[in-house]
C-alpha cells in the first residue's frame, strides 16, 4: 500500500540500468533532464507498489507532463489541493459499532466464559484473523508485483521460468539461485518487490 494519496513511488529503467528511482515527481524531472531525446522514448517506467509500467509521453514540458500524471495517478507533492475532511460539530464517536451475530447455543456458552466475555473474546478473533489475513495479502501483493515486473524486464532471462516456480512456491533460496546471474539492476529491484513475498519461516 501507498503511505498516503500523495506518495506515488516509481522506478525508470533504460536498457537494464537504473536511470532514477523514488517519487513519480522527482524520476519524471530527473529524466527530462538527464536524458536526450532518443533515450526518452527507451525509458520504461514501473510502479513500485504494483510492479505494473507507467505509460509516459515525455513530448512536451516538465511542468505539463508532471500536471497530466497529477490527474492520472493522483495529486503530486507540491501540487496538491487541501482535502482535509470538514470537522463536525459533536461528541466524538467512541469507535465501537454494535451489530447481531448469529451463532449456535455452544458457541455463545464457550464465548461467554472467556475471559472478559464474549464481545471482548469476539474482537480479539476478529483481531487475530484480520493480522493472518494481512500478511498473506501482503504475501500475494509482493508476489504479483513482482511477477508483472520480472515478465516485463526478464521473460527472457536465463531461468526466468524457475524463479517464477520458486517465487509462487515460496522458496526463497532457490528464487535467489535463478536471479543470481541477471543483471544486477533488474535483480536487486525484483528483490525490492518480492521483499514480502515469502512466508517469515523462509527468511
Amino acid at each position: 500500500m501507498r503511505d498516503d494519496q500523495t506518495s506515488f513511488y516509481c522506478t525508470a529503467f533504460l536498457g537494464v540500468g537504473v536511470v532514477a528511482s523514488g517519487s513519480l515527481q522527482h524520476v519524471i524531472s530527473t529524466v527530462k533532464d538527464a536524458l536526450d531525446e532518443r533515450d526518452l522514448t527507451q525509458i520504461l517506467i514501473f510502479d513500485d507498489t504494483t510492479g505494473k509500467q507507467i505509460d509516459v509521453d515525455f513530448r512536451g514540458k516538465t511542468d505539463d507532463l508532471l500536471t497530466q500524471l497529477g490527474e492520472q495517478f493522483g495529486d503530486l507533492p507540491g501540487t496538491e489541493m487541501n482535502h482535509q475532511p470538514t470537522r463536525r460539530v459533536g461528541r466524538p464517536k467512541l469507535g465501537v459499532v454494535s451489530g447481531e451475530v448469529t451463532l449456535l447455543p455452544r458457541d455463545w456458552e464457550w464465548l461467554k466464559s472467556q475471559p472478559g466475555g464474549a464481545s471482548v473474546t469476539l474482537r480479539k478473533l476478529v483481531g487475530d484473523a484480520r493480522r493472518v489475513g494481512g500478511k498473506q495479502s501482503n504475501i500475494r501483493e509482493s508476489q504479483e508485483a513482482t511477477y508483472h515486473f520480472m515478465t516485463a524486464m526478464a521473460g527472457n532471462f536465463h531461468q526466468y521460468e524457475e524463479a517464477l516456480r520458486a517465487l509462487y512456491a515460496g522458496d526463497l533460496d532457490r528464487f535467489y539461485h535463478y536471479i543470481d546471474d541477471w543483471a544486477p539492476d533488474i535483480g536487486n529491484h525484483i528483490k525490492r518487490l518480492a521483499s514480502n513475498a515469502f512466508p517469515e519461516g523462509n527468511l
